[in-house]
C-alpha cells in the first residue's frame, strides 16, 4: 500500500515523479486547446440502462470554443486552476472527490488492521506451520499472498516478508527467486485479477461510472487461473533448483536475516479475533455490493467501519492504545494521500479539455473521435488488446495502480462506448495491464526493493522472468478476447 524509500544513490536515475509527469501532460493539454478545435455527439437514453449513450455518426465540430488561458478568475478553467478544479470536481458518487475520499478513508482503515500485525503474525505463523510440508509450502504461500494482492492491494509489504522468507528458502533449498516468485510476484497476480482492490480496480470502475465489484465472477474465475499459472510455474523453478542448485539464476543470493525470526512469532487469539473481524467485513462489503447495490459513499464506510470496528478490538486487548489506533489511521490516510491527489489532479486534465460530458463542446470529445476512427476500423478484439497494450506501456511511467487509473480511465472509458465496446473491458485492460507489468518494470520501487533484499541483479531477474511474462501477456490478451466475444460488462 505505500511507497518505500529509494536509496539516494538510484535517486539521480530515477523516473520524474508521477505528479511531475502529471504536470507536463496538463500543460500539454493546455496547449493543445489552442491548436485542437472542440466538438460534441449527440447523445440519446438507452431505455435499458438508464444512461446516456453516444449516437453513432453524430460528432460536429463547435464553433465558439476558445483554449483555455493561463489563469481564470471567478471560479473559470485555467491552466493554473487544474488541480483545485479537478479535486473538486463530480461528487460523492464518482470522480474526483467521491474516489478522493474512498481512498483516503479506506487507506486509513488498512492503516489501522495492517497496525495490529494481526495480518503479519498470521502469515507468519502459517509459514512455520507449514515449512517443513514442502509440496503444500510454496503453494499455500502463493495463494495467500496472490489473495493478499486481489483483497487489499498488497505490494511494498512485500519487501518485509522477503527479509523474512529468504533465510528459510535458503534452508530449504531455495533461493532468492523463488522468494521473490513468492512474496512478490503473487501479490502482483492477484493485484492484477482482482475482482475487489480498493486501489485499483475499484477505482478504475469508481471513474468508469460502473458499478464497484462488478462482473466480479468473471474476474475471480481469471484470479484462480492466472493464480495457478503462478504457481506452476513457481514450482516448476523451485523443483529443478532444488535437485541441483547450481541450476539457480543466482547462486549466490544469500540469507540476509536469521531464521530464529518465525520463532518469535506467536499467533494468539487478539490477532484470530482481528482477522475474523476482517473477514466478517469483507463478507459484508461483498453482500453489499451483490445485494444491496453499494457503491463508494457506503463501500468507503464500510472500510471505515471496518478499521473502527478492529481498532476496538485492538484497544480492549491492549494491542494498541487509541492514541497509536489514531495514529495508524492517520498513517494510513497519508501514505493513501499521494494517490488520492493525484486522482483529482488527473481529472484536471479532463477539466482542462473541456470536461467529459459527450454532448458538450470540447477538445477531449475530438481526440477520441479520431481515436476511434483510428481503432474503429478494426475488429472489435483488436481494439480491446490495443487498449491493453497501451496500458502494460504507460504502467512503466506510472507504476501506481490507483495514479495510472486516473489518468487512462477518463479517456479509455468514453473511447469504449465509441468502439463499441462495455466499459468494464476498458477496466479490464487496465488492471491487467498495470498489474503484471509491475512484475519486470525496473520503475517499480517495491519490485527493486524486493530484488534488492534477495540480492538479485535486476538484469538477472528480467532475463529470468521475461518467458513468464510473456506466458501472462499471451493469457491476458486470450483472456480480453474471451471478454469481448462474451460482451462481458
Amino acid at each position: 500500500m505505500s511507497q518505500q524509500s529509494m536509496p539516494s544513490s538510484t535517486s539521480a536515475k530515477a523516473m520524474p515523479d508521477a505528479f511531475i509527469i502529471l504536470f507536463f501532460v496538463v500543460l500539454v493539454a493546455a496547449i493543445a486547446t489552442h491548436f485542437v478545435p472542440a466538438g460534441f455527439f449527440e447523445v440519446a437514453l438507452n431505455p435499458d440502462t438508464n444512461k446516456k449513450e453516444l449516437v453513432a455518426g453524430s460528432f460536429q465540430f463547435a464553433n465558439d470554443y476558445q483554449g483555455v488561458p493561463l489563469f481564470a478568475e471567478h471560479g473559470g478553467v485555467g491552466f493554473l486552476n487544474f488541480a483545485f478544479e479537478g479535486m473538486v470536481s463530480g461528487s460523492k458518487w464518482g470522480s474526483a472527490i467521491g474516489v478522493m475520499m474512498f481512498i483516503i478513508l479506506t487507506g486509513g482503515a488498512f492503516g489501522i488492521i495492517m497496525q495490529t500485525k494481526a495480518i503479519d503474525n498470521g502469515i507468519l505463523s502459517l509459514i512455520d506451520k507449514t515449512k517443513q510440508l514442502e509440496l503444500l509450502f510454496i503453494p499455500l504461500l502463493f495463494l495467500l499472498f496472490s489473495a493478499g494482492g486481489a483483497i487489499f492491494g498488497m505490494g511494498e509489504e512485500s519487501i518485509a516478508f522477503c527479509i523474512v522468507l529468504l533465510p528459510l528458502m535458503r534452508a530449504l533449498g531455495y533461493d532468492g527467486v523463488v522468494t521473490v516468485l513468492v512474496t512478490y510476484v503473487s501479490t502482483q497476480i492477484g493485484f492484477a485479477a482482482s475482482w475487489m482492490n480498493p486501489f485499483s480496480v475499484a477505482i478504475a470502475q469508481g471513474i468508469a461510472d460502473i458499478p464497484i465489484m462488478s462482473g466480479m465472477n468473471f474476474r475471480i474465475i481469471m484470479w484462480v487461473l492466472f493464480t495457478a499459472v503462478g504457481i506452476i510455474f513457481t514450482m516448476h523453478y523451485a523443483a529443478k533448483i532444488k535437485r541441483d542448485p547450481k541450476l539457480s539464476v543466482c547462486p549466490d543470493s544469500s540469507p540476509i536475516a536469521d531464521v530464529s525470526t518465525l520463532e518469535k512469532i506467536q499467533f494468539n487469539r487478539t490477532d484470530a479475533v482481528v482477522l475474523s473481524a476482517f473477514l466478517l467485513g469483507i463478507i459484508w462489503v461483498v453482500w453489499g455490493v451483490i445485494a444491496r447495490g453499494y457503491y463508494i459513499p457506503e463501500l468507503a464506510s464500510q472500510f471505515f467501519t471496518i478499521g473502527v470496528v478492529v481498532g476496538i478490538i485492538a484497544i480492549v486487548s491492549k494491542r494498541l492504545t487509541i492514541n497509536q489506533v489514531a495514529d495508524a489511521f492517520k498513517k494510513g490516510a497519508q501514505e493513501l494521500l499521494p494517490a488520492a491527489m493525484i486522482v483529482g489532479m488527473a481529472k484536471g486534465i479532463v477539466i482542462i479539455l473541456g470536461g467529459d460530458q459527450a454532448d458538450q463542446a470540447s477538445v477531449l470529445n475530438t481526440l477520441l473521435y479520431y481515436t476511434g476512427n483510428v481503432l474503429g476500423d478494426l475488429p472489435e478484439t483488436v481494439s480491446a488488446v490495443c487498449m491493453y497494450l497501451f496500458q502494460s506501456v504507460f504502467n512503466f511511467f506510472i507504476a501506481s495502480g490507483s495514479g495510472q487509473a486516473a489518468l487512462t480511465m477518463p479517456i479509455m472509458a468514453p473511447l469504449s462506448d465509441i468502439l463499441g465496446l462495455p466499459r468494464q473491458i476498458a477496466v479490464l485492460a487496465f488492471q491487467l495491464g498495470d498489474g503484471f507489468t509491475n512484475i519486470i518494470i525496473p520503475t517499480s520501487a517495491a519490485l527493486i526493493g524486493c530484488l534488492g533484499v534477495c540480492k538479485v541483479d535486476w538484469f538477472v531477474w528480467a532475463k529470468f522472468i521475461w518467458r513468464f511474462m510473456l506466458l501472462l501477456t499471451a493469457l491476458s490478451i486470450a483472456t480480453i478476447i474471451l471478454a469481448v466475444m462474451i460482451n462481458f460488462s
